[in-house]
């Protein structure tokens, strides 16, 4: 099934519409500043067993559990901006700096998150080119919650327009951008496909970029979708790594538009 039915299907199973997947989880989310373990404790504690007892994934907009909770995962509406959801694993997984998320036999959620992109799609009713959506995961020093989660969302117009001209010069390794992306020296790399479906990007930064798969905690990872020379679909891979000392904490998502200007 087309991602965007797909989602449009899960959205009518949890009768959601799209005005109340806007404000869906406010309350909930509202407290992530103050507690960390906040996101952990509303898929585990909520969602989860509302799926597995009803059937029912609220206050998520999915989980998915066919293959185990350990290897399942549940998408969220976020509190900030009209169409930000994040994916999070229903295993306990910290965050990037966890092996879990790059073995040989790691789930791949950053492919799940890509699937799950029909969800932005369903807020601005219409369907969005691969190149305007993004998915980001923050470093250790950028983030707010110790569960990992992949926030999917538009791509700032400016960041679109950068990868754009530079998209010819992405290459099949990790280069360092010549082009800044919000002010921080971003590193790229392309894959091709409709889908990350063999390409995990938590395993390629950390084979990758020499010393990260010892440093992972520092990275960040965004994710965005483009099309190559001939139309070939595939996505644009980036990475950065936090630097404290200077105010640098590596946040990915500073590359989204929680306000999605792409979308009207």
């Amino acid at each position: 099934m087309p991602a965007g039915l797909k989602m449009r299907s899960l959205a009518t199973k949890s009768g959601l519409t799209s005005g109340l997947l806007i404000g869906l989880l406010i309350h909930g989310v509202a407290a992530h500043a103050a507690n960390p373990n906040a996101l952990w404790q509303i898929v585990h504690g909520r969602c989860v067993p509302n799926e597995r007892q009803h059937g029912d994934p609220r206050p998520c907009v999915e989980v998915d559990l066919r293959p185990g909770v350990g290897r399942g995962f549940a998408v969220l509406k976020d509190r900030n901006g009209a169409t930000q959801f994040l994916l999070i694993p229903t295993k306990r997984i910290s965050g990037i700096e966890s092996r879990s998320v790059r073995t040989p036999d790691a789930v791949n959620y950053f492919a799940a998150a890509w699937r799950a992109r029909g969800l932005v799609a369903n807020i601005l009713g219409h369907a969005m080119a691969r190149d305007r959506l993004s998915l980001a995961v923050n470093s250790m020093f950028g983030r707010t919650q110790n569960q990992l989660h992949i926030h999917i969302d538009c791509l700032r117009a400016d960041v679109r327009e950068a990868l754009h001209r530079r998209r010819f010069a992405i290459g099949r390794r990790w280069r360092p951008l010549d082009e800044l992306l919000a002010g921080h020296r971003y590193r790229a790399m392309r894959v091709t496909g409709r889908s990350l479906a063999g390409h995990n990007p938590f395993s390629l930064l950390a084979r990758g970029v020499p010393g990260a798969g010892m440093d992972m905690g520092r990275h960040t990872l965004v994710v965005v979708g483009m099309r190559f020379p001939g139309q070939t679909p595939g996505f644009v891979i980036l990475d950065h790594r936090a630097d404290p000392a200077r105010g640098d904490d590596a946040s990915g998502e500073e590359l989204q538009d929680h306000a999605c200007a792409l979308g009207h």
